[in-house]
């Protein structure tokens, strides 16, 4: 599971970030490794650890290996080490001397004769050999899950991880029970033209395998840094107070969860100051029965049988009612204790009921400006008079209530919409000083209202 701000280049290192394969994310390679011993420095340069530890197949597998070479070797660099009559190309993993305590965790003796021995730094052509190799892998584990399939075998193909070279083939498979497969390695082998190595996992290395996202939501602790599985029972879940429930103590392996057994020495130092004899104490009314012990408050919660309130009480108490119960001497009451909680308590939000406090008048009057604002800009309007530079700083009116010129006879004037006709002295000419009657008109409007028929909009 890779980083999103990484690539893999030619060569098989992540490019993306430049890290040459030791990304700060820790996603670039499974079970990925910080070596805080790199920069240690050595007094004597030739007493430190010659062993190096390899990762094949995105960290699935791991092993060590021996530098003979005059070369130094840093983290993320591809080696071409000794493989099954062959060759193998893996990355390195870890250097110096904190190689020395994976040894020693792992039980190997640095000077094991058993150790094989790194050949080289990969070259172009070796790379270009793996990659080609890898992609067979998948068609390989289908066909391989087939064939496994019709020989009728219990058994389940989880991963098939084939030597650069090609040579060799290594088969993982999940069987309850144990299984025969002599016939299958034989078929195998004719199949892939390999030399076939059966390995068996558990579900839990498969889990580590494949990967995955938990319930916590972070990456399965057995795919990104645990390497040695412990076994994990419910009792752990019993002293921790919880609920052995089997959907969620279960991982996606099927098996109790890894990280039960993380918190499980904290509460066993802390349970260690609790009464073991106290699962049921006596009163005067009746028995009190154990129902949880509370380790972050040193309180053990009792049930009367008559009720389903729980009291808590001190530890203390608990000692004391006990040590009267052994001489025959029940107490009146269990006198719990007042438990106050430190979480602040939420404040529901309070709704007002607003319901015909709002008026809408405001927006009816918005609307109604609107509406009568489009209305005027969809009338048409008419071409503008030029009035001899009287009719100057007038604003224009649509046609329909353009009025005549004054003067003009008894031809009435014609107004737009539904309005009745109007003589024209009375209604058009009425406070415009331009239009009204008299000696000062000026001669070129009278020229034009004796000629109505130039005028343009003017019946004929």
């Amino acid at each position: 599971m890779g980083c999103g701000s990484c690539g893999t280049s030619k060569d098989g290192a992540p490019s993306g970030c430049q890290s040459h394969g030791n990304c700060s994310t820790g996603g670039c390679n499974r079970m990925n490794v910080h070596d805080w011993l790199a920069n240690l420095p050595f007094s004597d340069p030739e007493s430190g650890c010659r062993i190096v530890e390899v990762s094949f197949n995105n960290g699935s597998r791991k092993d060590f290996f021996k530098n003979t070479t005059l070369q130094q070797f840093f983290k993320g660099d591809m080696i071409a080490v000794e493989g099954v009559n062959g060759f193998d190309v893996g990355m390195v993993n870890i250097t110096g001397e904190l190689v020395r305590l994976q040894l020693k965790k792992n039980k190997i003796d640095e000077k094991s004769p058993d150790i094989k021995k790194i050949l080289r730094r990969a070259n172009d052509t070796d790379i270009s050999k793996m990659l080609e190799t890898k992609s067979r892998e998948a068609q390989v584990l289908i066909r391989s899950r087939a064939i496994a399939r019709q020989l009728k075998l219990e058994m389940k193909m989880a991963e098939v991880e084939i030597q650069a070279d090609g040579r060799k083939a290594t088969f993982f498979y999940i069987a309850d029970d144990r299984v025969d497969f002599r016939e299958l390695i034989k078929l195998y082998a004719a199949e892939f033209k390999v030399k076939v190595e059966m390995r068996q996992i558990g579900a839990r290395q498969e889990a580590g395998k494949v990967g995955g996202i938990g319930s916590c939501g972070r990456e399965l602790c057995c795919s990104s840094w645990l390497t040695d599985f412990k076994s994990v029972n419910t009792n752990a879940a019993r002293y921790q107070n919880l609920s052995i429930n089997q959907s969620k103590l279960s991982g996606q392996c099927g098996r109790l969860k890894c990280c039960l057994n993380y918190e499980l020495d904290t509460y066993m130092d802390a349970l260690r100051f609790f009464p073991d004899d106290a699962d049921n104490i006596e009163i005067a009314t009746s028995r009190a029965y154990l129902v949880k012990k509370d380790i972050f408050r040193n309180l053990m919660w009792y049930s009367m049988p008559d009720s389903n309130k729980q009291y808590p009480l001190t530890i203390e108490r608990v000692k004391k009612i006990k040590e009267l119960n052994r001489q025959g001497i029940r107490t009146e009451s269990l006198e719990p204790v007042q438990v106050v909680s430190n979480k602040p308590k939420e404040i529901e939000p309070v709704y007002a009921d607003v319901v015909g406090q709002i008026s809408l008048k405001s927006l009816e009057k918005t609307s109604r400006k609107r509406r009568d604002l489009e209305k005027r800009k969809d009338q048409p309007r008419g071409p503008r008079q030029d009035r001899g530079g009287q009719g100057q700083g007038q604003q224009q009116k649509p046609a329909g209530q353009q009025g005549r010129p004054g003067g003009g006879g008894n031809r009435p004037q014609q107004s737009g919409g539904n309005q009745p006709n109007r003589p024209q002295g009375q209604g058009g000419n009425r406070n415009n000083p331009s239009r009204q009657q008299g000696p000062n008109r000026n001669p070129n409007q009278q020229q034009r209202n004796q000629n109505p028929g130039n005028k343009p909009g003017d019946k004929k």
